[in-house]
């Protein structure tokens, strides 16, 4: 587990990396698996070694809204927040792409936010990035119209991929923006009108 964990996070000191391989394990899970369900109580802190996971927020009639990506390098805010309080999980984490994860259990929390300069800086970061990223998602709730909210998802998810091809349906876009696939389907058309994207059978390809 070394030389990937030095590579995919390389703000880790030496100590704290000796100490994840000894006592961290590995996990792989496929795409479409939910690896942390709303309510349920976490044991472990996430780190991405490959692949990609989806957060969603949950309401109580089982709406899922689409929050952010987890990808290689990156840990999971919530579990780390949740873990250390031994509170229950307030999203759910679904695979998107195969990922193969590290667990670090929750008794190793606190005890690594004083042992490991590294790792608390590394737990800050992560804190800080992810409420930023969700402060973006509330503006775009809150200040923008549907069009404008559709166009930033599109964008996140680009950035996410690195690519113009989304292979997104445009029902799952409804669902993860808490809308129908009809207006999904008719502001599409429109920007499509406008020669930012184009509609294919079973993807989206984005020509801005």
């Amino acid at each position: 587990m070394l030389n990937p964990l030095k590579k995919l996070f390389p703000s880790f000191s030496t100590e704290l990396v000796k100490d994840v391989d000894a006592n961290a394990t590995i996990q792989s899970f496929k795409a479409g698996d939910v690896i942390m369900r709303t309510g349920q109580y976490i044991k472990n802190t996430v780190l991405v070694i490959s692949g990609k996971i989806k957060i969603y927020r949950e309401d109580e009639n089982g709406g899922e809204f689409f929050m952010y990506y987890l990808q290689p390098g990156q840990a999971c805010a919530i579990s780390m927040i949740c873990a250390s309080k031994n509170e229950k999980s307030q999203i759910m984490a679904k695979v998107v792409e195969d990922v193969e994860v590290i667990l670090v259990p929750l008794s190793l929390m606190d005890t690594w936010m004083m042992k490991h300069r590294s790792w608390y800086e590394f737990v800050i970061h992560t804190y800080r990035s992810r409420f930023e990223e969700v402060l973006e998602v509330i503006d775009s709730i809150a200040f923008r119209a549907m069009d404008e909210r559709l166009e930033f998802y599109l964008k996140r998810h680009k950035d996410a991929c690195g690519c113009n091809d989304l292979k997104l349906s445009h029902q799952e876009i409804a669902t993860e923006l808490n809308t129908s696939r009809e207006v999904i389907s008719r502001l599409l058309k429109k920007m499509e009108q406008r020669n930012l994207l184009k509609l294919h059978r079973n993807h989206i390809e984005l020509l801005k």
